[in-house]
């Protein structure tokens, strides 16, 4: 990113590649968390659950993109070891240990809503300070909106299939 760039944002520079490099990670691990569920699931609607869980997994991997692209922008340094995604996410990664969609549906809401969090202290931080970090940010908070909402959709369908056997 060109020097006057820089200095057009009004954020505490270092504060915000932390919380960049935070959403990173986490978007990494949700990357992985989406990936390998839509591989091991297991239960009713299982294809179409998994068919959603690879598209969300694609949709992580392109905010990883637009996160590294600006901390890069920034004068930053992406996290660059895997090993330290963990460690750097606050929104943490939930091993498909229960591969019963159900189980899988609940830890992908989990991580969507702490995403959902992330993004909107993100937009909080930057809302009239740093315009592309604040439009990245919403942006990606929008998708984390509706993942929540098709997460809930697949929950609520199995809930209501099982209501109706009974």
């Amino acid at each position: 990113m060109g020097e006057t760039a820089q200095h057009i944002s009004k954020v505490n520079k270092e504060e915000l590649l932390n919380i960049l490099n935070i959403a990173y990670s986490e978007e990494w691990l949700a990357y992985y968390q989406y990936w390998i569920g839509a591989q091991v699931a297991k239960g009713p609607m299982r294809k179409e659950i998994a068919e959603e869980f690879l598209e969300h997994a694609n949709e992580e991997l392109k905010h990883a993109q637009l996160l590294v692209n600006r901390i890069i922008q920034l004068g930053g340094t992406p996290v660059i070891d895997p090993n330290e995604w963990e460690k750097q996410a606050l929104c943490k990664y939930a091993s498909p240990t229960d591969e019963y969609v159900e189980t899988l549906l609940k830890q992908n809401l989990v991580a969507e809503r702490c995403a959902i969090s992330r993004y909107q202290q993100i937009c909080d931080m930057t809302h009239g300070k740093d315009y592309e970090t604040f439009r990245i940010s919403e942006k990606i908070l929008k998708d984390e909106i509706e993942h929540e909402q098709e997460i809930e959709g697949f929950a609520e369908d199995i809930e209501i299939t099982r209501s109706n056997m009974q």
